[in-house]
């Protein structure tokens, strides 16, 4: 399927024990594969994972075994998960911004038999690595796995408590394959530079993995900040791809005079809908696409508008069937991605119900996705959708990020601007000019009651804005 790389198993063939080797660490041995702050090289990675893989079986893991990876990004994570992985065992994924108490309830609920933990201390704010000595540590109540996958991980939990989500070594080969027929997503010749999490979907498959695949060059900025990304882009001259969220894009869409990067081809975001007007601001100031995608944890990317010429639409990905049934999304799965789950409003008759609203062409097939399911609401009787009240509010010039949430029986809406919280009679001017614009462009049923201006709107490790309400009225001066 690529050139220069292997190809990956048909979807109907047994997934071969040695696919780590095989799919992702296979190439030449000075070709550089990824850059942590400096350039590694297929070589060093290899020496590297089997390193990993000797301390992992020397505190007794074994093919079927369970090892819990709580790493920041870095090539120590990558050599870890690797090691996991070729050992035959699941891997389990702890974000490392988790609090120790988070740790403990994750750890508590699925019971690896080993712990992985760097010997450093936590990443300092806004770092795009660290760096990482792993250290495993057997747990004596640990379990084996129950069930024959390679990975699990946690739901970003931006709507409530997280889920556990289980995929196969051979889905995650599926999805790369998905990956390897896009004809605009990165090919060999081409960089990347990433700033999604690795521990997460889009960072871990559609970067890491694929970039590992493809054998294209992938870098992790040092810093996470609007110079320090526009830096690792300029670093380089072979052609660049950006792959991140919505919150990436808008950072570096406000740069206020970005240098000059002719090696940068496109952006490409996913996690949740990006706000109106962005694509267009994004392009405006790098002349090139802002490329969207629909993806979930549970199976990974779903459809792709990559140069921007679909938007608001996403065409599917090879092989995914996607129907729209109720103005609810489904695509088919042969099995539960919910281990021990049986719930069968999220599961059922092979097909995984996605609670995301959305259209599907019955000519093109193309998807256009509308938020979230459970977004619509009764006011007096009257169905309003909390989609379209956060579009509305985010589409203002006084805001810069919106997020409308229901409760008590009433639609709150929080907001980002410029200054938000620094003076209260600059806020309550905010406010008349906010509630003026929705006068104008929504009925009366749909406006929110209350309306709480904030400097930036509470987040998920993920980058995704969180819509629990407790959250949001915690963050509130």
């Amino acid at each position: 399927m690529l050139t220069g790389s292997p190809s990956l198993p048909g979807q109907s063939c047994e997934v071969p024990h040695d696919w780590v080797d095989r799919y992702l660490l296979a190439g030449p041995a000075d070709q550089e594969c990824l850059r942590f702050g400096a350039p590694v090289d297929r070589a060093a990675l290899r020496a590297l994972v089997a390193e990993q893989a000797e301390r992992l079986t020397a505190v007794g893991l074994r093919r079927g075994g369970t090892a819990a990876l709580r790493l920041a990004p870095s090539l120590g994570y990558t050599a870890a998960l690797l090691a996991c992985w070729r050992l035959g065992a699941q891997a389990v994924l702890l974000d490392h911004r988790l609090t120790d108490h988070e740790v403990a309830l994750a750890v508590e609920r699925l019971a690896p038999q080993v712990l992985v933990e760097s010997a450093h201390g936590p990443a300092a704010a806004m770092r795009g690595f660290a760096e990482t000595d792993p250290v495993p540590v057997a747990r004596p109540d640990g379990r084996p796995a129950a069930t024959g996958h390679a990975l699990v991980q946690l739901s970003s939990g931006s709507t409530g408590p997280a889920k556990v989500i289980a995929r196969t070594a051979a889905d995650l080969l599926r999805e790369l394959d998905c990956y390897a027929r896009l004809e605009a997503f990165p090919k060999a010749g081409e960089r990347v530079v990433l700033l999604s999490s690795v521990v997460h979907v889009l960072g871990l498959v559609g970067g890491l993995l694929n970039s590992l695949h493809a054998r294209v060059p992938l870098t992790v900025p040092a810093r996470m900040t609007t110079a320090g990304v526009l830096a690792a882009i300029a670093e380089d001259d072979r052609p660049t791809t950006v792959i991140g969220v919505p919150f990436h894009a808008e950072l570096l869409a406000g740069a206020a005079a970005p240098p000059p990067l002719p090696q940068l081809r496109r952006m490409i975001v996913a996690g949740e809908l990006v706000r109106p007007g962005l694509p267009a601001a994004f392009t405006a100031r790098y002349g090139v696409p802002l490329g969207t995608m629909y993806g979930m944890t549970e199976l990974g990317v779903i459809a792709t508008d990559l140069d921007g010429t679909l938007h608001p639409e996403a065409a599917p990905v090879h092989g995914v069937d996607l129907r729209e049934d109720g103005g609810e999304l489904h695509i088919a799965m042969a099995a539960s991605p919910y281990p021990g789950l049986t719930d069968p409003t999220r599961w059922s008759d092979g097909r995984l119900h996605t609670r995301d609203a959305g259209r599907v062409d019955p000519v093109t097939g193309r998807v256009t996705v509308l938020g979230r399911r459970d977004s619509q609401v009764s006011i007096g009787g009257l169905k309003v959708d909390l989609n379209e009240v956060e579009h509305t509010l985010a589409a203002l010039p006084e805001v810069r990020e919106a997020v409308v949430v229901f409760a008590d029986g009433a639609i709150e809406a929080y907001l980002a601007t410029e200054g938000a919280g620094t003076a209260d009679r600059a806020d309550a001017d905010r406010a008349d000019a906010v509630r003026a614009a929705l006068t104008r462009e929504l009925a009366a049923f749909k406006r929110p009651r209350q309306l709480t201006f904030l400097p930036a709107l509470p987040r998920t490790a993920t980058g995704k804005l969180v819509r629990d309400t407790a959250v949001l009225r915690a963050a509130a001066p």
